[in-house]
């Protein structure tokens, strides 16, 4: 079966709706993200298999963080995932906010297609890169 150009062109257009990540303090985790990117509380209640689940970011998108209360901690870099990219508008104001929920910012940079950058890892090895174009 061959996919017609207009079912091709509808699935072109789609957009990043959430990413689910396993965290071992979810209130941490929110207020970090509240902190670094303005984002709020979209929801938070229990998780079918157990656990809980909080949605925090803006109306169009967010993160989904979950926890079943053990300590998640220890994930290594690449398996399954490289990193969480964040774009801000001022790149020092975030590595601020970094640094003040006592996390280290690491590889400052630039690249192409022009932003300005650096990475850190959060409490559970969970690597998010900060960015911006300014």
């Amino acid at each position: 079966m061959t996919m017609t150009n207009a079912a091709h062109n509808d699935a072109a257009t789609a957009h990043l709706e959430h990413v689910n990540l396993t965290v071992s303090d979810i209130d941490r985790s929110a207020r970090l993200l509240k902190d670094l990117a303005g984002w709020h509380e979209r929801w938070r209640g229990i998780h079918p298999q157990g656990g809980e689940t909080l949605h925090i970011g803006t109306d169009a998108e967010y993160l989904s963080l979950y926890t079943d209360g053990t300590d998640k901690s220890g994930q290594e870099k690449g398996r399954p995932m490289n990193h969480v990219g964040l774009q801000v508008n001022d790149l020092d104001a975030a590595e601020r906010v970094v640094e003040q929920h006592g996390l280290s910012p690491f590889s400052h940079g630039t690249y192409e297609p022009g932003p300005r950058s650096f990475y850190f890892f959060d409490w559970d090895g969970i690597e998010f890169e900060v960015v911006s174009y300014d």
